[in-house]
């Protein structure tokens, strides 16, 4: 039996004593979780829309080794390739979001989606972990050369891509990319001034949708007042976790997953609170606790300031997607249809998440010297 020994040379042998064996194993952990997940939660739906009963399970193991691979096969990159592999990501991505306010399939009153050959896209996905790191290249190249504006860069592209994901309309990834974009731009060493112009301004943009978006008025309003609308989605979500208790009733022997429209997606929390209770609950916001804290304690010594920021971007976006989506199925926040990372059924999402945390395992490799930022 052949083993990875530290005076091995290969090019997996130096990945394998280079990358973080620990975010990587707990990531996995994430990953299978998910794939009990979408067996337990997905039959019911499927059934629901008369589709066989292996539907989904069987389109979610189609993507798991793609996803999979992806993580590997991106973590081998050096740093200027992963900065090519975003600029060329960032790059499609638009192009296919203009695309999709065109040719894109109408769901609910949204233009998500872009259908080809069998397959739907959703690009707003990968977006977010490409520009990530090309805001962070921008912003490492405005500090270290004055006479750059790599900060007005990243704020044209910015906006081009908050119009292009507001035309669909899609306020939730608007606030996502604006945020980790902002957290960066903080980071970066903005000034307190605009700190708290870009806040106001945040806060401004949120009030303008409420008014000018249904969808964003009836969920705010719903929250503020259950008297006002239908909650029907997020009263099965509490009362899944209210099912469940501490230990849960069983994998598969959840009730609410039948009643839920979004159970193996943007409510998969609440059947993961059901059948496997409260302690499995916290353990799974645990585990995505640790892998945000790992990653950053990984660059808390880091001498490069894109590596730093773009390591911290896609962090910020992976905790905060799953902030999301816990705290929307606990009813702490206005519903919003969001996938949790790695355990919610959708290609596109695990798909572009596998990207960022393949870049996130490669950037925070361990290099000596690190040459290869220069």
């Amino acid at each position: 039996m052949t083993t990875l020994t530290r005076t091995d040379t290969s090019l997996v042998g130096q990945w394998w004593w280079t990358v973080d064996r620990w975010f990587l194993g707990a990531l996995l952990i994430l990953v299978f979780f998910g794939v009990l997940m979408v067996f337990g939660a997905s039959p019911a739906v499927a059934t629901k829309l008369k589709l066989s009963s292996y539907y989904f399970i069987k389109k979610h193991l189609f993507v798991l080794p793609i996803g999979i691979a992806m993580i590997f096969l991106i973590s081998l990159l050096p740093p200027k390739n992963v900065k090519r592999l975003a600029v060329i990501g960032l790059l499609s991505g638009i192009i296919i979001l203009g695309l999709t306010l065109i040719f894109g399939s109408e769901i609910k009153g949204a233009r998500r989606w872009l259908s080809a050959g069998g397959f739907s896209l959703q690009a707003s996905e990968f977006i977010k972990p490409f520009f990530a790191v090309v805001a962070a290249w921008m912003f490492s190249e405005w500090r270290s050369k004055t006479s750059f504006p790599g900060h007005l860069i990243s704020l044209l592209i910015l906006i081009i891509i908050v119009s292009l994901v507001l035309g669909q309309p899609d306020l939730g990834q608007t606030v996502v990319i604006s945020a980790v974009w902002s957290c960066q731009f903080f980071l970066a060493g903005l000034p307190l001034f605009f700190v708290i112009s870009f806040f106001i301004f945040g806060v401004i943009g949120l009030v303008v949708a409420y008014f000018f978006f249904d969808h964003v008025r009836s969920r705010v309003d719903r929250f503020l007042d259950p008297s006002t609308g239908d909650t029907y989605q997020i009263d099965r979500s509490l009362e899944a976790f209210s099912n469940g208790g501490l230990f849960g009733t069983g994998p598969g022997e959840g009730e609410i997953k039948d009643l839920l429209p979004d159970a193996h997606s943007d409510f998969i929390f609440a059947v993961a609170g059901e059948e496997f209770g409260v302690f499995i609950a916290l353990a799974v916001i645990g585990l995505f606790g640790f892998l945000v804290l790992r990653g950053c304690l990984r660059i808390m010594s880091e001498s490069s300031l894109f590596v730093f920021l773009a390591v911290a971007g896609l962090l910020i976006q992976f905790g905060l997607q799953a902030l999301i989506h816990i705290s929307s199925s606990l009813q702490l926040i206005p519903a919003k249809g969001m996938t949790l990372p790695f355990i919610s059924y959708g290609g596109s999402s695990f798909l572009a998440l596998s990207i960022g945390m393949g870049m996130v395992l490669a950037l925070t490799r361990k290099r000596p010297g690190r040459e290869e930022f220069l």
